[in-house]
């Protein structure tokens, strides 16, 4: 027996087959048996058209398995061996397993099928079952019915051709994904596909060709088409084996005694024309209409205008499916995309476009509230990359894998469809552009704009074309033969509504409810790259908009296209920096002998060190001025930085004698209700309030007896200030101490507890009553609640934490109307932050730290349970910051570790993602109008600007953002606001010192300079980098300076200031300057990197050493101190130690390492602000 199957290669298509005898066998002879597939209708050649759901079985299972049984009585027969007949039996039961899974995924499915069929749902929403009767909307078809016939008598000239009547055949049922005008026609009228069905409009009656069940369920309409356009409902039932001639002949005699009773003779009969018949009944139906005498006409272009302008159930419908696109490409085609490529993973483009077109069936997926029966997606979704690229409609995903490689560029393009209404989106992402795809980018966002803009109530389709043509002709008009052709088309029912074409040829009206899918790209652009998969390129933007009276509507605005969000680097780009001497040495015709550091410092860096010092010039000129302006305006007065000592109110323990509790034995007592102590002195039990205790204490004399001390606060000594107690009772005396003896030592010792406990309570809580008393009044948060469904971020925790001795929980965040709200399932574990009273928001995903991390830095304090804190944090550990070494047991089979160093990498991008998707979110909510004022937006740290310091008492990673530096990692948290500096001043800068410092000086002298101690030198230069780059002024000192008496002076005298030149006495190469023209000198010499700055014999020398020279300034260092005189030899052996140290070990290479330093700061500084903004890494 040979088995003869054929194989075709059919991606995700389920494909069922049946086992038969292809002809019966003579005796002796194997019969061949095939496989026949089951109807499929898949053409290979156009893989879009390809059926996107289960198919329909031939034969039943009963009939299967008699075919199972007689095959395996024939194997029997041929006394095949056993090994043998086992495996055909078990790959027969095999195909009959695939068989009933795919029988029973047709029973789930079968909504989805009668949908494309055309017998499933309304357009308005309400689905139906096989067991559950079809139901039209009859307000709408009695409203789109009178709106049809109205725009037939207002334009039957111009737009229907003078038709008298109207005949539309909606063919027969089909997997494939197409767009007919008939089938809108059935869904906008009657809210269902009614295929197999011809429909002929006349003025006084509307004709039915139907079978009974189509008929039946028409009946209900013949009552409203009455009451609407006065026209009476004739339906022809056709039966199973009838082919429906009879019943086409009475339909054309009502036609012609319609035509005559309208005094014309030979019928006017409008059709649209495109649509070729299909089927038995439209093939005869066809013929008969040929032969009929009638007069034909296309009116496609009645029903592309009856069909243009949408009503309010259809804007919904398209608002629907266009909210599901945008969330399709915002929270699950970009993260995709994303995570492919921070991970690196081979990924094809149809496997993209399959996940993508499950995610669009299956909204829950992204716990969207749309039900999936009403869903299905307007065309496969693209993915293209790596070249080969077509902005057609009718691209498609090839099996390529996905290509982002440096100056790569993937376009993606979906679109879906909710009760059979349309919408699209398309976005071109940017992997590390080079200048020329940027520009081309910019000047394409531009223009796609313009179109979109120009979608207004009374322009020409043509403007919205015209508006992107010239703004390409203006900006780039090298681009201009590569824009496409038209700038998008008219969506509703169909993808393409014909008619509505945005080319610079259509001079149609735009009118209010108009719906565009506004398309446009440059196609088979080319980029200077010697990589073929990068050289060409194009570029595609697509949304849905709506045209309304006062500006166009973009519905898919959700997904961004702004350049920050769709570009992105993932390359520090080292490779072209390094390449960048390289033309200065080859045009000097030789190989030169310096280094390339050394070219780099000599021809670049001197020319960008003289830049930055004319802008730290302009930049203290415009300081000096704003800062005497600010002090001679009176805006900041220099004040104690501390705030005012706080009121304390009267303290009473009773508040009369009868209050004081009876006691039979003269004992301490402590009475915890009323906070008082109870002392026996001279017989008498006095009272006395806690808070009038100072300290208290016990100890064992020689005579083993024990002690208890008790110290009361008393005004006027060290460490206890005149409160208002001591003014209102100023000729009272105060009992400062006393003392008690007794043999108890249990009864002294709990005494002492007690009274330390009660009193260390009352402290906490008059402390946090004086907090709260100065906090600021904050509004009310407004719970999410109906439509607005808050944004939540689960399993974090908080800094600063709740107190409390209880295990501490984890809480979740949630974004409400007007601010945050954290919980945990503790009632009493709650913090509200409020939109308004942010002042900075940053997201710092792990990348080098153990946790990501939400940070707020707030306008005024709030309580976090009993803290009162201005930073309020919220960060989940992506990894066990604790591990125990060799505690567990390794897996035998993975002895490295490696794939738990796997699973802790994908975690950690899952939480970044997870956190990004978030911020993302908050940061739609705060663009919208209310929040504008605020100015709010998440902030990320710049790693690569970021240096290591002492911010506080430990050393900390600080790293500045786009407003801010921050240290968010290390409690307490550094939070500086960059236009609230006034100056920064780096001290203890010289030669041979290995770290430094920074005194950051704030514009409001109320305020401490902050220091941040112990920065390497190496980040000296970059330091300097960067805060030129901000507008920032800094100076260098060798020294650390006393600031308070220096900001004193500054605010008592403001004209003196100014007068010596303002902040210019920090100048150090001013200082140095003037310390030159003195004889004698105890400033210590001038720094290297000034002298190598101007030209030195060094340069003359070509490749003279180094340190010949530092010899040489030893020597004569050493003629100068011996010619000073009153100096003993033990001074001047000091002085020559310290100029040892000063010099250090490597002094000579002091230029060698300055170079260096540029070099690194060369691939670190901060980006062209002219170029595009980039997303940062994920990683």
């Amino acid at each position: 027996m040979v088995l003869v199957f054929c194989q075709k290669a059919i991606p995700t298509l389920a494909l069922t087959a049946f086992l038969s005898p292809s002809s019966h066998p003579s005796q002796g002879e194997a019969p061949n048996y095939h496989l026949p597939w089951a109807g499929t209708n898949y053409c290979p050649d156009h893989p879009q058209k390809r059926r996107r759901h289960p198919i329909k079985l031939k034969h039943s299972m009963a009939e299967l398995e008699k075919k199972l049984y007689k095959l395996e009585i024939y194997c029997h027969s041929l006394k095949l061996g056993l090994e043998t007949r086992e495996a055909l039996i078990i790959a027969l039961l095999k195909i009959s397993k695939k068989i009933f899974e795919i029988e029973i995924d047709l029973a789930q499915c079968g909504n989805k099928r009668n949908h494309r069929n055309g017998n499933t749902k309304a357009s308005d929403g309400k689905t139906s079952v096989a067991s559950r009767a079809y139901t039209i909307n009859l307000d709408n078809f009695s409203k789109r019915l009178k709106s049809f016939y109205s725009h037939w008598k207002d334009h039957k000239s111009d737009l229907w051709g003078s038709s008298e009547v109207i005949a539309i055949a909606t063919p027969p049922p089909s997997e494939d994904l197409r767009y007919l005008k008939s089938s809108a026609l059935n869904v906008w009228l009657l809210g269902y596909e009614f295929p197999e069905t011809i429909m002929v409009f006349m003025k006084r009656q509307i004709h039915f060709l139907c079978s009974q069940k189509k008929a039946s369920l028409l009946d209900v309409i013949r009552k409203s088409a009455k009451e609407a356009v006065g026209a009476e409902v004739v339906t022809h039932v056709k039966a199973r084996n009838d082919d429906g001639t009879a019943m086409m002949e009475e339909i054309f005699r009502a036609v012609h005694a319609h035509s005559k009773s309208d005094g014309h003779e030979s019928p006017v009969v409008g059709q649209i024309a495109k649509e070729a018949p299909e089927g038995n009944l439209l093939e005869t139906w066809a013929e008969k209409l040929k032969d009929s005498g009638f007069q034909f006409i296309d009116v496609t272009n009645g029903f592309s205008d009856l069909f243009a302008v949408k009503d309010s159930t259809e804007l919904t419908y398209v608002r629907k499916t266009a909210y599901l696109t945008s969330s399709v490409m915002k929270y699950f085609v970009v993260p995709k995309l994303e995570r492919v490529i921070d991970e690196e993973k081979k990924v094809s483009h149809s496997s993209l476009m399959d996940e993508t077109e499950k995610t669009i069936l299956e909204p829950a997926r992204l716990k969207l509230k749309l039900k999936a029966e009403n869903v299905d997606i307007c065309y496969p979704p693209i993915f293209q990359s790596g070249g080969q690229f077509d902005l057609k409609p009718s691209a498609s995903s090839n099996d390529d894998n996905l290509y982002y490689d440096s100056t790569s560029v993937i376009i993606c393009a979906i679109g879906s469809r909710y009760n059979s209404y349309c919408s699209n989106l398309a976005r071109t992402f940017l992997i590390d552009a080079n200048t020329a795809q940027s520009k081309a980018y910019e000047v394409l966002l531009k223009a796609h704009e313009a179109a979109i803009s120009a979608l207004k109530p009374g322009n020409k389709v043509s403007a919205a074309y015209q508006a992107a043509l010239s703004i390409v002709e203006k900006d780039a008009p090298e681009l201009a033969a590569n824009l496409t052709k038209s700038a998008g088309t008219g969506i509703g029912l169909e993808f393409r509504e014909s008619g509505l074409s945005l080319n610079a040829k259509n001079d149609r009206e735009l009118k209010a409810g108009m719906i565009f899918n506004v398309t446009l790209g440059f196609q088979n652009l080319h980029a200077p790259t010697k990589n073929p998969k990068t050289e060409k390129f194009s570029l595609l933007l697509a949304d849905t908009v709506i045209v309304n009276d006062n500006k166009p509507e973009v519905l898919t605005s959700m997904s961004s296209k702004a350049v920050k969000d769709v570009a992105y680097s993932f390359n520090e780009d080292e490779d072209e920096e390094e390449e960048q001497p390289k033309p200065k040495a080859e045009a000097n015709g030789k190989e030169p002998f310096l280094s390339k550091a050394q070219l780099r410092s000599v021809g670049n860096e001197m020319s960008k060190e003289e830049q930055r010092r004319q802008h730290q010039a302009e930049l203290a000129r415009q300081k000096n001025e704003e800062t005497v302006r600010r002090l001679a305006g009176g805006e900041t007065v220099m004040g104690d930085a501390r705030g005012g000592v706080r009121a304390v109110g009267d303290v009473i323990a009773y508040r009369s004698v009868n209050d004081v509790p009876p006691s039979k034995e003269l004992m301490i007592q402590i009475d915890q209700k009323n906070e008082a102590i109870l002392l026996p002195v001279h017989g008498i039990m006095v009272p006395f309030h806690v808070a009038t205790v100072k300290s208290v204490n016990s100890q064992q004399d020689s005579n083993r007896s024990w002690f208890m001390r008790i110290n009361f606060n008393v005004p006027g000594t060290p460490f206890n200030s005149h409160d208002a107690n001591s003014l209102k009772f100023q000729g009272s005396i105060y009992l400062k101490e006393v003392l008690f003896r007794s043999k108890d030592s249990r009864h002294i010792s709990e005494m002492v507890q007690q009274i330390k406990t009660l009193r260390r309570q009352v402290a906490s809580r008059e402390s946090e009553r004086a907090e709260r008393a100065t906090l600021v009044t904050q509004e009310k948060l407004q719970l999410a609640g109906g439509k607005f469904k808050p944004m939540r971020l689960p399993d974090l925790w908080i800094r600063p934490p709740f107190g409390g001795r209880g295990r501490k929980l984890p809480g979740t965040v949630e974004a409400h109307v007007n601010g945050f709200r954290y919980s945990t399932s503790r009632h009493d574990e709650r913090v509200d932050v409020m939109y308004g009273n942010i002042k900075h928001a940053f997201f710092q995903p792990a990348e080098k730290e153990m946790i990501t991390l939400l940070h707020f830095h707030l306008h005024n304090h709030i309580m976090v349970g009993n803290k009162k804190t201005k930073d309020v944090q919220f960060y989940v550990e992506v990894m066990d910051v604790v591990q125990t070494l060799g505690g567990g047991r390794r897996s035998a089979n993975d002895p490295d570790e490696i794939v738990e160093e796997q699973r802790e990498r994908e975690r950690k991008n899952r939480i970044n993602i997870d956190f990004q998707n978030f911020v993302n979110r908050v940061n739609e909510l705060w663009e919208q109008p209310q929040f504008k004022g605020l100015e709010l937006e998440f902030d990320q740290p710049l790693r690569d600007l970021g240096f290591h310091g002492v911010p506080h008492k430990s050393s900390a990673f600080i790293v500045p953002t786009a407003s801010c530096l921050v240290e968010l990692i290390e409690t307490p948290f550094l939070v500086v606001t960059l236009i609230e500096i006034e100056i920064v001043n780096l001290e203890r800068v010289g030669l041979g010192q290995k770290s430094f410092d920074m005194a950051i000086v704030f514009k409001d002298f109320k305020k401490n300079v902050l220091r941040i101690d112990s920065i390497p030198s190496a980040s000296l230069e970059s330091i300097k980098e960067w805060l030129d780059a901000a507008d920032i002024k800094y100076y260098e000192s060798r020294m650390n300076l006393n600031w308070p008496p220096i900001l004193k002076r500054i605010t008592d005298d403001p004209q003196a200031f100014m007068e010596e030149g303002g902040w210019e006495f920090l100048n150090l190469e001013a200082s140095d300057s003037d310390s030159e023209k003195t004889e004698d000198s105890d400033q210590g010499y001038e720094p290297s990197d000034v002298q190598s700055d101007s030209g030195s014999e060094d340069e003359d020398n070509d490749s003279a050493s180094l340190v010949e020279s530092e010899e040489e300034e030893e020597e004569d260092s050493e003629e100068d101190s011996e010619e000073e005189e009153g100096k003993t030899w033990e001074e001047l052996e000091r002085e020559a130690s310290n100029a040892d140290r000063e010099h250090g070990d490597e002094s000579d290479s002091e230029e060698e390492r300055k170079r260096r330093k540029i070099k690194a700061f060369g691939k670190s500084r901060i980006p062209d602000r002219g170029g595009p903004s980039k997303r940062p890494k994920l990683r």
